[in-house]
């Protein structure tokens, strides 16, 4: 592989990667997690509930939903908070949506009990790939709200199926790479987001071109990178949560 990338990696590399556990001490469980420059908190808080909906259906088990947000400096030019334009963006809307699809793909609601867990997931700084992010550091907050409810007897075995994490591709300049930061994702002719869990299944893709096309071998070429990346994701979740 050819470093003919701006910061020096290889086409298959993903960014630096990191998580500091129990970031917000008041949550249930909470990471900061940074890839290269992006930096974003999730955390997890449990409401001994359900919503009105589960209980009018009477569905059985709990419920998980997402929140998600850009501080207003997390990018270069002021990002006015979304309470001041009366309304959530469509673009938040958007992510924390799949934020919460990601994690009810791999989480068995009917172990939860009657309980809602919130993931809120705020990004501190935006150099790219926030939406990922958020989704492999509110695996790991899960991970570690679930270990502190079952040490408080409040659930019996850890309702996770398995890990899951995300993470960006695309062709920039002609080349497909892996995880994109800010400067290659605005340059980029297609840029996807995918997920998939530990075992190699997809929960979602996300991909467009960008007043262009792409042909079904450099998608074969983009879904082997993202294998790889979230496949080092996962091994980093594994490492941190031990």
């Amino acid at each position: 592989m050819t470093t003919f990338r701006h910061d020096k990696r290889h086409a298959d590399e993903i960014r630096r990667f990191r998580i500091r556990k129990n970031f917000a001490p008041g949550a249930t469980g909470s990471v900061l997690v940074e890839t290269g420059c992006t930096r974003v908190i999730c955390a997890v808080m449990v409401e001994d509930s359900v919503p009105r909906w589960m209980r009018e259906q009477k569905v059985s088990g709990g419920w998980l939903t997402a929140e998600y947000s850009m501080l207003p400096y997390s990018t270069q030019d002021r990002k006015p908070r979304d309470i001041s334009k009366g309304k959530l963006d469509g673009r938040s809307q958007e992510i924390q949506r799949l934020i919460g699809r990601s994690m009810r793909a791999v989480v068995d609601l009917e172990k939860l009990g009657a309980r809602t867990l919130w993931i809120d997931c705020d990004v501190l700084q935006a150099d790219g790939g926030t939406r990922t992010a958020a989704i492999t550091g509110a695996y790991v907050a899960l991970e570690l709200a679930f270990l502190r409810l079952m040490k408080a007897k409040k659930l019996k075995e850890n309702p996770i199926r398995e890990a899951v994490a995300a993470v960006s591709v695309g062709i920039v300049n002609g080349h497909p790479v892996l995880d994109l930061d800010y400067i290659e994702d605005k340059d980029a002719s297609v840029d996807m987001n995918v997920v998939m869990t530990a075992s190699g299944r997809f929960i979602e893709i996300q991909g467009s071109g960008e007043e262009s096309t792409f042909s079904e071998k450099e998608m074969e070429q983009m879904l082997a990178l993202a294998r790889k990346g979230v496949g080092d994701l996962i091994a980093a979740q594994k490492k941190y949560l031990k």
